[in-house]
């Protein structure tokens, strides 16, 4: 027995042949969903990127054998093509693209038993709806109206719903009278391809986020790049004043005098000379040594809890350290 071939309908093999070729055109494509997108956003979709993509519709199971035609593993796909999918084809920059697709807003209505993700606030002012039935129907949101010039007017903002409350008849029908069209409609990715697969949530990018780290990136740079002296136009200043200023505090440390350090090295040596006395005269009054100790102004503080006399005293002193260093000083 031969085997029958399998023949398929003309307008599936043209649509086949179709995304082919548009698979051989273009490097790059993105997938979306459009579960509950109105024909409306796909059309503005379609208007909005008609120099940056072709827009198609798709069958999963034709595009699947599409990808397979131009060596495209399909078995990448499965999960990503069920339901109702549109592809977009360019050879731009799919991140470019992806954000272009994400700043496409629908404004739509709120149906009943949708779920909010946005604070709604019914506003203050005139309704241009005339009183009757629609009053209980304002009372039952809890919305404080008044009758002006047989007009409805909401005496103040109300909130109506947050975010995840579930939309009510009432607070949909509110709505449309009100011309309140709060809804956004976004086409979701599912993902891109440009050579290896991109998720659809890696594909809108935070670029504040990334200016950021950019920035935090460039400052890292510069650190390692003085921390080096790597001999760049932008690094060279900063290493030779870090090199001055290490230079200036060895040289006080080490007692160098120069010109320019004359004036530290008396301070450093004055500084310490005067610890060491003070600790002499606090460890040994009968050698008679006055020190006096010159407070710096401070910022009023508050008051704290008064101390013995010895723990004052205690406190006055100077460190270990600065003695030690008073000692090297004067005695070398």
């Amino acid at each position: 027995m031969s085997a029958v071939a399998r023949t398929y309908p003309k307008w599936k093999t043209e649509q086949l042949e179709d995304l082919v070729e548009l698979l051989k055109k273009y490097k790059v494509f993105l997938i979306g969903d459009l579960t509950g997108v109105p024909a409306s956003h796909v059309q503005r979709l379609r208007k909005k990127l008609a120099k940056t993509a072709e827009v198609r519709v798709v069958k999963p199971k034709l595009f699947a054998i599409a990808l397979e035609r131009v060596g495209i593993d399909p078995e990448a796909f499965k999960d990503l093509l069920t339901g109702q999918n549109i592809v977009f084809f360019t050879n731009e920059n799919p991140f470019d693209v992806a954000l272009k697709i994400h700043n496409i807003v629908t404004m739509d209505y709120y149906k009943p038993g949708e779920k909010t993700d946005k604070e709604i606030v019914i506003p203050e002012g005139n309704t241009g709806i005339p009183p009757g039935p629609m009053l209980s129907v304002f009372g039952k949101l809890k919305i404080q109206t008044k009758v002006q010039a047989n007009v409805i007017h909401v005496a103040k903002d109300t909130v109506v719903a947050k975010p995840g409350d579930v939309i009510s008849p009432e607070l949909s029908s509110i709505l449309q009278k009100l011309g309140l069209a709060l809804k956004e409609i976004r086409l979701r990715l599912k993902a891109g391809y440009d050579g290896i697969l991109i998720p659809g949530e890696s594909l809108i990018l935070n670029i504040d986020q990334y200016v950021e780290m950019v920035k935090a990136a460039s400052l890292d740079a510069l650190k390692i790049a003085v921390e080096l002296a790597v001999p760049e136009p932008e690094v060279l200043p900063l290493v030779l004043s870090k090199a001055v200023r290490q230079a200036t505090a060895l040289a006080v440390e080490a007692g160098y005098v120069t010109p320019e350090t004359v004036e530290l090295v008396l301070k450093a040596a004055e500084t310490k000379a005067q610890a060491l006395a003070y600790e002499v005269s606090r460890l040994a009054p009968e050698l008679g040594i006055e020190v006096k100790v010159v407070q710096q102004p401070q910022e009023a503080k508050p008051k704290k809890e008064e101390k013995p006399a010895e723990e004052e005293k205690k406190e006055e002193g100077v460190s270990e350290e600065a003695l030690a260093e008073g000692l090297s000083a004067l005695f070398g």
